[in-house]
């Protein structure tokens, strides 16, 4: 977050009791974790290659045309009621260019955004018939936060991968590759998730619609069924798992997984919307486009996500994390040991003597 001697002029209201954030980076409210996968991803070998290489494969004008001759493109006349949440979460999170915002017909519950040079978000009848307005809001504003973040770019190249995969699986070091690009940006994804979720809930700035959201994605039907307390334990009872066996089942089944559980991401969410770092950003203290500078490298996102991690790990109660968290102390100690010999210290850390 960063000081603002105008800052209440940048917050302008959208309706009466929402505001509007001018010029907001998605660096103000980017979890942690997504800025460390995105490192990773970087340093995969290859992947760059092959995200070029894919990128050029595809026509995104038929990925568009497909929308339009299939779905309904939402508008003054066309779900009215959600072309206003469209129009008023571009308007929040202050984009230049309104995303096109298509319904197309799908019994499972799913949104999406798609397209690298004109991305559009896509929902389908199973969500905007399950969910009340106010947690439609908090999809379209999810889905509004991948567009300004970029996401939209590499989940467009995602898809086309997972479409790719199935024709190379015959050539073993070519599926092996792609296999390894993919797992890779399974990974980066599962965690936008989470950055696109804070930006949900700041185009709705109501943590009980995104609750109602999340609780409809992990099964529930009606509020009056659900037991909140009882449903945010069950976060707790699956981030403190007290068996190893079952922190490398937890690995495992997500492997595969484009979005984290919906347990998870509602504790997740639930427990940003009560930091300190929300209300600063409801408050006009956050990061502006205009002043926002991109990491110089790879490194500068690691160190980031890295702090987060450490805090994560230290809290948990989870073996595996417990026994990470144990090996990458050593590893980082001996890392930073040999650098030092090197001539090479880190601009946040004290000189190692020579003589250790």
């Amino acid at each position: 977050m960063t000081e603002n001697s105008d800052t209440n002029t940048d917050i302008e209201p959208t309706s009466s009791t929402r505001v509007r954030f001018r010029g907001i980076s998605p660096r103000a409210y980017e979890h942690p974790a997504d800025r460390g996968a995105m490192a990773t991803l970087r340093a995969v070998p290859g992947v760059a290659s092959v995200l070029k290489a894919v990128a050029g494969m595809w026509n995104e004008r038929a990925e568009r045309l497909f929308a339009v001759a299939s779905a309904i493109r939402v508008g003054e006349n066309q779900y009215p009621k959600i072309n206003r949440l469209r129009l008023d979460c571009a308007e929040t999170l202050d984009l230049d260019t309104t995303p096109d915002l298509f319904v197309t017909r799908h019994p499972v519950a799913n949104a999406y955004a798609i397209g690298i040079d004109k991305p559009f978000i896509v929902l389908t009848t199973g969500l905007v018939e399950a969910l009340d307005l106010e947690s439609l809001r908090v999809v379209v504003g999810h889905e509004t936060g991948h567009v300004l973040s970029g996401h939209n770019v590499l989940r467009t190249l995602l898809m086309r991968l997972l479409r790719l995969q199935a024709t190379v699986q015959w050539v073993p070091i070519g599926a092996l590759g792609l296999r390894a690009v993919i797992a890779a940006l399974m990974e980066w994804y599962r965690k936008a998730e989470l950055t696109a979720d804070r930006a949900g809930l700041l185009c709705s700035q109501d943590p009980a619609a995104a609750l109602r959201q999340h609780v409809y994605m992990a099964g529930g039907t009606s509020m009056s069924d659900i037991d909140i307390p009882e449903f945010m334990q069950q976060a707790k009872e699956y981030e403190e798992v007290d068996d190893i066996r079952d922190s490398i089942l937890k690995l495992m089944t997500v492997e595969n997984m484009s979005h984290p559980f919906a347990v998870v991401r509602a504790a997740q969410l639930q427990r940003w919307a009560a930091s300190e770092e929300y209300r600063a950003i409801l408050a006009g203290d956050y990061l502006r486009r205009s002043d926002d500078q991109p990491s110089s490298s790879m490194m500068d996102d690691i160190k980031s996500a890295g702090r987060s991690y450490k805090e994560s790990w230290s809290n948990s109660t989870d073996p595996l994390a417990k026994v990470l968290a144990d090996v990458g102390e050593a590893m980082s100690g001996a890392a930073g040991k040999v650098f030092s010999r090197f001539g090479g210290r880190s601009e946040d850390e004290p000189n190692v003597s020579d003589d250790r």
